[in-house]
């Protein structure tokens, strides 16, 4: 497990979006580069950037087309490498975002494997033996290529699945995991791992980390096989290499060699009963002020994945990432500050995605771009200033990836840095003091203290530190004694004493 991650707090990156240097309306690598005192000056030490390898653009880098060249409209190899180094100096670590499940059908892999004549890559993705045959709950596409038979897809029609074979082959053009096609692809997986490793870069965040062996792959024991394989090797060649999985499975993902697994948005999970717990037109998200939330849907889904993989490596909690609503959705400023008062106190490698500090809004109605649809809405450029373009470029207006947020009170950066309220200086503040107390960090104890059902507040210790939340509208108390104890944040109002803590309407007390 690598050391670096017990204080790690992550930045995600759009890079499309984040800060475009050139004028040419996308986001770069120089503006990466011209912003990482910002990061820093945040509190996060770690960027995960978001896929910037050379691709075709469809599903927005996720579909590429050569592992191991940029893509030119962020610059060249040299200037991601140089962006290592600069993030490096201000001791900022850089994972990258591999997709090992699938290419772009331009990748030269699949222009080799879909040739009627048979060659080395021929099996690298996976194929029927005859154009009309598919089934076995895949997705297929036939008649795209001269070769006789159909491949498999994970998403779009551009999508390719790559070869790790099946568990339990039951069809004449299965593949079992060790076959000679299916072990090449872990070990092409193995080369381009150590090409950017060899460059600087500090890890990988993995997509669709589950999905690599396809049909019957009870438990992922096939998929869980392939990455103890990968990420054993790896991890012995580079032991400060970090590896994060978008699994939401952690005694799977953590068990075979990841150091984190994303505790991600999906329907009815505990996570997200914490901030989009929306059924029947109603929201019932705990963090949203006097709602009907109930801390208990986190906790009974939450604390099983803890308790069995403590041990192991970290749950990460996100504010959101590139495929969800931001949390400003649904949530106000003073929603948000309790959240955030939440997201960097638990244990676990906590991800802010850019520009959830300053509450930057999911903007709906957008026409999809790369693939994005639904998605689109979060992902718009970065609000730096009330300038041009609210500072994302020089560019004009029609030439922007995506438009910036049109209204007149879109936030920017800028304006909340010169307001000691604003909720940037929340966010800040509670990674600072995340990092000032290593019982704050990644792997110090945590238990539950007091947690009720629909009742506030909800009150918990990491190691000797106690923090209660109070996301309502109405004081709550809890009889939890803090006497000798002293308050290092506040927001809101709260007293704790030998009889317990009170604290006032959406509020949080942190005590030591």
């Amino acid at each position: 497990m690598p050391d670096w991650l017990k204080d790690a707090v992550f930045y995600e990156i759009y890079p499309q979006s984040f800060k475009d240097a050139g004028g040419d309306g996308i986001g770069d690598f120089e503006g990466i580069i011209q912003k990482l005192d910002y990061v820093r000056d945040l509190g996060c030490n770690a960027i995960w950037l978001n896929p910037c390898f050379d691709s075709p653009f469809k599903d927005a880098g996720y579909d590429v087309r050569d592992y191991k060249k940029a893509a030119p409209r962020y610059g060249t190899t040299e200037d991601l490498v140089r962006l290592f180094e600069e993030a490096h100096h201000r001791g900022i670590r850089v994972l990258l975002d591999l997709v090992p499940g699938h290419t772009s059908e331009e990748h030269p892999w699949f222009l080799e494997s879909r040739k009627p004549e048979s060659n080395p890559l021929s099996g690298r993705y996976i194929w029927t033996d005859f154009v009309f045959k598919w089934g076995g709950g895949l997705n297929f596409i036939s008649g795209e290529a001269e070769r006789d038979g159909g491949y498999v897809i994970n998403f779009f029609k551009c999508q390719p699945a790559l070869n790790y074979g099946f568990l339990h082959p039951s069809e004449s053009w299965h593949q079992r995991i060790d076959s000679p096609d299916a072990l090449s692809t872990r070990e092409a997986v193995k080369d381009i791992m150590r090409f950017w490793l060899s460059r600087g870069c500090d890890g990988f965040r993995v997509d669709m980390a589950d999905s690599l062996v396809k049909f019957d792959d009870e438990n992922k024991s096939g998929t869980c096989a392939v990455w103890r394989d990968i990420l054993g090797e790896i991890g012995k060649e580079y032991p400060e290499a970090a590896f994060a999985a978008e699994w939401c499975s952690p005694w799977q993902a953590l068990s075979c060699g990841f150091h984190m697994d994303f505790y991600l948005d999906h329907l009815g999970n505990g996570y997200n009963t914490l901030l989009r717990d929306y059924k029947s037109g109603e929201d019932h998200s705990y963090f949203k002020k006097d709602a009907g939330g109930d801390i208990l849907r986190f906790l009974r889904d939450y604390l099983p994945r803890y308790n069995d993989t403590r041990e192991e490596g970290y749950i990460s909690l996100i504010s959101c990432n590139h495929d969800t609503q931001r949390p400003s959705f649904n949530l106000g400023k003073r929603e948000l500050e309790i959240f955030y008062a939440f997201l960097f106190t638990m244990p676990g490698v906590p991800f802010l995605y850019y520009g959830d500090e300053i509450g930057m809004r999911y903007i709906e109605g957008l026409p999809t771009k790369e693939g994005g649809y639904y998605r689109t809405g979060t992902r718009t450029p970065m609000q730096w200033t009330k300038g041009k373009n609210m500072g994302f470029s020089e560019a004009e207006e029609k030439d922007l990836y995506l438009p910036v947020d049109p209204a007149p009170d879109a936030p920017d950066l800028e304006s909340q840095m010169e307001d000691p309220s604003s909720l940037y200086h929340r966010v800040r503040d509670l990674i600072r003091l995340r990092h000032k107390y290593p019982e704050l960090g990644s792997d110090a104890a945590f238990g539950v203290l007091f947690a009720e059902e629909k009742k506030n507040p909800f009150v918990y210790r990491r190691g000797s530190m106690i923090i209660a939340l109070n996301p309502s509208g109405q004081e709550a108390f809890a009889p939890v004694p803090a006497s000798g104890r002293r308050k290092v944040y506040e927001i809101g109002q709260g007293r704790a004493d030998d009889q317990g803590i009170l604290l006032g309407p959406q509020s949080c007390l942190i005590l030591k």
